[in-house]
């Protein structure tokens, strides 16, 4: 047993010697009185009852605070055994120096133990070990790969750069370039190296899709105060790129606010062409301009082979409005709401309608829909 069980049993014991001294004297009662009931408990029992409770609530309050201290702790855990491997490999490592054959590979392993413990000052110095010419991409490479790790990396794209000018070009040095471009978000470099891997199969299929679409998304909005460079690297886009609905209602909506309207609805129609999408249907109103019948034409085409879709003719309600054809907006506004999937659609739609009435002056029916809106949107 343990000192501090020891201490704990002493106290035990004295806490029980003490209550059986002072049990002897109980002449107190408890009345303990909630009506209809009532229970008479002695002093004694009284006071051993509050310590029990407490003892119970105190050891129920530390097994609840370990439970939620369990990650963090097997976290600690799992960082001090990291950080133990690498104190033992870099110490193997130095053990190894001691035959000229090991140096190049030693080293390297001693650089990546220093690396884990977060030591990189020692981590350099280990590298600039790595003497031996067969030796200089491996340290380069390894250099690179743990200065990106670290998030230097002006760092890692530098030894990327020396390794390049040797002649050396792997597609893990491609990879830690991808990462060093996204820290830098030099998103023209990141859609680059994201195609380069995924022609040679070196990314997965769907980690590629979402880095090149974060990169379009990001090239987009760098620019989204110059509609001419915005329109130019959307034409730089890939066919799958312009056709993916998220970039394309992306770059709809960038156009619309620089009141590039015209392009805007192309970008639109194209995706939709390719992709039928309930965003691109909600952003195609917003493309119209001063006219929008042949908008409500176009729209209206789509409707033969998309007769009940509710965003569609939600889409086509907002055309309706914005050319003034009151009866045709509202009898497709109407359609929309009976067929309305989700709450967001039916939101929209009964302020559409809300509008609507108030142009034609029947404000009963507007205030119908106003409630009926506040009352969907409480439901999302």
């Amino acid at each position: 047993m343990t000192l501090r069980g020891i201490v704990w049993l002493a106290i035990l014991f004295a806490i029980a010697a003490a209550l059986a001294t002072v049990g002897r004297f109980d002449t107190g009662q408890v009345l303990l009185v909630y009506p209809p009931y009532r229970v008479d408990l002695s002093l004694n029992l009284f006071v051993v009852g509050i310590v029990v409770l407490f003892i119970a609530v105190y050891a129920l309050l530390r097994i609840v605070r370990n439970i939620w201290q369990m990650p963090q702790r097997v976290a600690a855990y799992r960082a001090r055994s990291r950080n133990d491997k690498a104190q033992r490999a870099e110490k193997a490592a130095r053990d190894a120096l001691a035959v000229d054959v090991n140096q190049g590979a030693a080293s390297l392993v001693a650089a990546t133990a220093a690396h884990r413990m977060h030591e990189y000052a020692r981590r350099d110095e280990w590298l600039a070990k790595v003497g031996a010419p067969e030796w200089q991409d491996a340290r380069l490479l390894a250099a690179a790969d743990m200065r990106a790790d670290a998030r230097d990396a002006d760092g890692a794209l530098a030894a990327l750069a020396e390794m390049q000018a040797s002649g050396g070009k792997r597609i893990h040095a491609q990879q830690v370039a991808l990462r060093a471009q996204q820290q830098l978000k030099n998103w023209a470099e990141v859609l680059k190296l994201a195609k380069a891997l995924e022609k040679r199969e070196a990314l997965h299929p769907a980690a590629a899709v979402r880095l090149r679409q974060q990169a379009a998304e990001n090239l987009l909005r760098e620019r989204r105060h110059d509609p001419d460079a915005l329109l130019e690297v959307w034409q730089s886009l890939s066919a799958i790129e312009r056709q993916s609905p998220r970039l394309a209602d992306l770059a709809a909506e960038l156009l619309v606010s620089l009141e590039r309207r015209p392009e805007a609805r192309r970008i639109v129609e194209d995706a939709l062409a390719h992709n039928w999408d309930a965003r691109l249907l909600r952003r195609y109103p917003d493309t119209a301009g001063a006219d929008a019948l042949p908008l409500i034409q176009k729209a209206e085409s789509w409707k033969k082979d998309h007769p009940e879709d509710p965003d569609l003719l939600f889409a086509l309600g907002r055309l309706c409005q914005q050319q003034q054809l009151w009866g045709k907006a509202q009898s497709f506004l109407e359609s929309a709401l009976k067929l309305a999937d989700n709450d967001a659609l039916k939101v929209r739609t009964h302020r559409a309608l809300a509008r609507l009435f108030e142009h034609l002056g029947e404000t009963d029916k507007a205030a119908k829909h106003y409630r009926e809106s506040a009352l969907s949107i409480n439901a999302v």
